[in-house]
């Protein structure tokens, strides 16, 4: 009996019982597990989308890609080493879809990560633009929505959303989640290529990397032409960065979960 679970613990001390029940025990555990991590993913997504936003709204002619590309990254690097430790850190559905793929994430998990995410986004852009100056807003440049205008700009700007989400999702699933090279500087490194994928590929495509912050932006402008870039081009970097890392990396984390299936 002794590798059973007692039905209850019991603490006598200053002469009282308490008894901590295997239901009560359980109610904490589901909350941990399902409930709080999405909790933090909504908290986290609105706090570094609010950040974006507003770095993309203020930003002048004079800095260029430097002052949206600083305070993305910094921010998410800030965000991921606070909250990291709840939720894993992602703020972001393709990050999430790899470090699925990758078994850094319980698959249960995925579709809830995604709504708090794409709830924190909305969140987020809607608190950006009710601190903002209207017509700074409406005339924000360097926004996803203000660098794609015509169809010949989409399969440059659908294949640098890819390019751009790999990075970020390799620096995620290899510096957080893969036990090989997993290291307490991730979170930083994880905000770095942030800033070298917005300074490199802004003028370009925007560099959103994230659904979920091109998303929240959208809705508050109502601007919807190419939108669908920025779903696909991120969701598809985050599948092929899930699929190489299991084929041709991976860890034994990783065999293990390949094995069972």
């Amino acid at each position: 009996m002794s590798g059973e679970a007692p039905m209850c613990d019991m603490d006598l001390s200053d002469g009282k019982v308490k008894e901590t029940s295997v239901a009560g025990r359980c109610r904490v555990s589901w909350y941990e597990q399902y409930v709080q991590p999405c909790v933090v993913e909504l908290l986290g997504s609105a706090l570094f989308i609010f950040i974006g936003c507003l770095s993309v709204i203020e930003n002048s002619a004079n800095t260029g890609l430097l002052q949206p590309a600083l305070a993305h990254g910094l921010a998410l690097g800030l965000i991921i080493a606070t909250l990291g430790n709840i939720s894993g850190g992602h703020f972001n559905p393709a990050v999430s879809l790899a470090a699925t793929l990758v078994g850094g994430l319980n698959a249960m998990l995925l579709i809830p990560y995604w709504v708090s995410q794409v709830l924190g986004g909305l969140i987020g852009a809607a608190l950006a633009k009710a601190v903002s100056p209207e017509e700074r807003f409406w005339n924000a440049s360097g926004a996803a929505f203000a660098t794609v205008k015509d169809q010949g700009q989409v399969a440059v700007a659908l294949g640098a959303e890819i390019i751009l989400t790999m990075l970020l999702a390799l620096a995620v699933c290899m510096g957080a989640i893969n036990r090989k090279t997993k290291g307490p500087l991730a979170p930083f490194s994880i905000g770095f290529s942030v800033t070298v994928d917005i300074l490199a590929g802004g003028g370009i495509s925007g560099a959103c990397m994230n659904p979920a912050r091109a998303f929240g932006p959208a809705v508050m402008a109502g601007y919807w032409d190419f939108h669908w870039v920025y779903w696909i081009g991120p969701l598809l970097a985050g599948l092929l960065v899930g699929l190489l890392i299991r084929v041709f990396i991976g860890d034994e984390k990783t065999r293990i979960i390949l094995k069972a299936k």
